[in-house]
């Protein structure tokens, strides 16, 4: 499974995300289930996008997440190209439409 970079603080998070031309987040917080759930599928997924960076964030550590990002539940996934955010999904995530728009821009970002 795909090793996810722990980010702990705001500083952290932005430069990941400038830092890489295609960068995901996922965005959890503890004893929630369909974090602990879903997770895994991501990280298996991700296996298959080499160049997309992924980082997890505990919003209970990073309370400042929740306002940067306009986060009202958990967890919500990120994607981002070239610092811009392309795709944010929130609590319930239908993994097969989820990776059919990741697969889409992904191939149209590097070919």
């Amino acid at each position: 499974m795909s090793e996810f970079t722990y980010l702990n603080d705001m500083q952290g998070i932005q430069s990941f995300i400038m830092e890489h031309q295609l960068s995901f987040l996922f965005i959890s917080r503890p004893n929630c289930s369909v974090c602990q759930v879903l997770l895994p599928q991501v990280q298996e997924m991700m296996e298959q996008y080499p160049s997309i960076k992924t980082g997890y964030i505990d919003a209970s550590e990073v309370e400042e997440v929740a306002g940067y990002f306009s986060i009202f539940t958990a967890p919500v996934l990120l994607l981002f190209v070239e610092g811009k955010e392309y795709i944010r999904e929130a609590r319930i995530v239908h993994m097969d439409l989820f990776e059919d728009k990741v697969k889409r821009i992904y191939e149209n970002v590097v070919g």
